[in-house]
């Protein structure tokens, strides 16, 4: 059996990015596990500085289960070069070269109005997109 993964994020600001790539993935706040009722509720079994909140870190996830969970956990250090790993957005659907282009075309669209910036298109293939911090990723089209 493989292994499962989830993803971690580090940021300046986790509910800008939480909103973001909720818009881009299509993911949804998890719950917090059980048997805590809410996120601060499980935070507050950590002993955590006084100045950490509940707003320091966001927690989503595939709501139909199948994607790997992502954590976006708020950190003291800015972005300083690109990232080693990135995530690629894949947009579902068939049809023609074109067809699935045009797709591509209107997601980057919804993230640019979401937040998200285009660094480079390729295309007829993938574009090269950075989220409100600067973190790189694709979106291209899922596989036929």
């Amino acid at each position: 059996m493989a292994a499962k993964i989830d993803l971690t994020l580090d940021c300046a600001n986790a509910q800008l990015l939480a909103d973001f790539w909720k818009t881009a993935l299509g993911y949804v706040d998890e719950p917090p596990p059980a048997p805590f009722k809410t996120r601060e509720e499980w935070l507050a079994q950590f002993d955590l500085p006084e100045d950490d909140s509940e707003d320091d870190g966001a927690w989503l996830c595939d709501p139909d289960g199948s994607g790997p969970r992502l954590s976006i956990l708020k950190v003291s250090e800015p972005k300083t070069a690109k990232n080693r790993l990135h995530i690629d957005v894949r947009v579902p659907g068939h049809g023609s070269a074109g067809e699935r282009w045009a797709r591509i075309k209107a997601k980057s669209e919804r993230l640019v109005k979401a937040g998200g910036a285009v660094l480079q298109e390729f295309d007829g293939h993938h574009v090269v997109m950075a989220d409100p911090e600067g973190n790189e990723f694709c979106v291209a089209a899922a596989s036929a």
